[in-house]
């Protein structure tokens, strides 16, 4: 009876990253370059507002997924341009935008660009405390090839007051987005606290930062603290091979980081063998 209770549970800790990946002519691991980028809508620290600087800075990592934040869409101060779809265009992704505030006869957000096709997308509200800006998280479903179920990449931006009321209720919010489904799914973005911060104790309880030490992306001339991030779940599922803050000091007041990553190869559960006898 031990026996068969102990590879019962074997094999659906192997089931919950087998039934993700459908094993097809792909073979495993599947290796993923996931950029998290704040682009401070296009307007760098020499007060040039370029988008096509942004679009060039994502461009030379060649991302398969990236997460952006502070993004406007059809925005005045930003001369109207739809920047998640002339972003697209410049990049060749695919492209959704979730929408947290209207701006000046547009809106701003966050955005997820795809090198895969994009199959479902929701802007979830998160928590507003003390009349902040609203925030959100953006959910796009990805369709990895040769995967039976997309992938879901979590996409946010945290409230940045010193008083973490906000963050702390949105890290729970994401936490609760995720706790009941164990598939594999990524979160990146601007979380606004450091990875000693409360933010990211409470985010852990779900999630695992890609990087055990300090990757710092702010103030961008000099960065010295690390407010942005790619987390991954549940950890058995993702192999972290390499994290790297990109050496750009002018396109945006953030640097952006990449995570590269593979989503780790395990045989699909067989047939479990008959208990031996046991011997009294």
């Amino acid at each position: 009876m031990v026996a068969r209770i102990l590879t019962t549970t074997m094999l659906l800790v192997v089931y919950a990253c087998t039934a993700f990946p459908t094993f097809a002519e792909e073979p495993l691991p599947r290796r993923l370059r996931v950029l998290s980028y704040n682009v401070h809508h296009g307007a760098g620290v020499d007060g040039k507002l370029d988008l096509e600087r942004v679009a060039k800075v994502v461009r030379s990592v060649k991302p398969d997924l990236v997460a952006l934040q502070e993004v406007d869409q059809k925005v005045r101060r930003t001369n109207s341009v739809d920047q998640p779809a002339e972003l697209a265009r410049l990049l060749k992704m695919h492209v959704v935008f979730g929408a947290n505030i209207d701006l000046q006869g547009g809106r701003y957000g966050n955005a997820v660009l795809s090198r895969y096709p994009i199959r479902g997308h929701e802007n979830h509200r998160l928590p507003n405390e003390g009349g902040g800006e609203q925030r959100g998280v953006l959910e796009a479903k990805i369709a990895w090839p040769g995967v039976a179920r997309p992938l879901r990449l979590l996409a946010t931006h945290f409230d940045h007051r010193r008083d973490d009321t906000e963050r702390l209720a949105s890290a729970k919010a994401v936490n609760d987005l995720v706790r009941r489904d164990d598939h594999p799914a990524l979160l990146a973005g601007d979380l606004n606290d450091t990875p000693d911060g409360e933010t990211l104790r409470i985010l852990s309880e779900e999630w695992t930062s890609t990087n055990r030490e300090r990757r710092p992306t702010v103030p961008v001339d000099r960065p010295e603290r690390q407010i942005d991030y790619v987390l991954t779940r549940p950890a058995r599922c993702w192999k972290v091979v390499e994290v790297r803050v990109l050496k750009e000091a002018v396109a945006s007041d953030h640097r952006p980081i990449l995570a590269v990553l593979e989503l780790l190869p395990v045989e699909k559960p067989g047939p479990s063998k008959p208990d031996e006898p046991s011997r009294r």
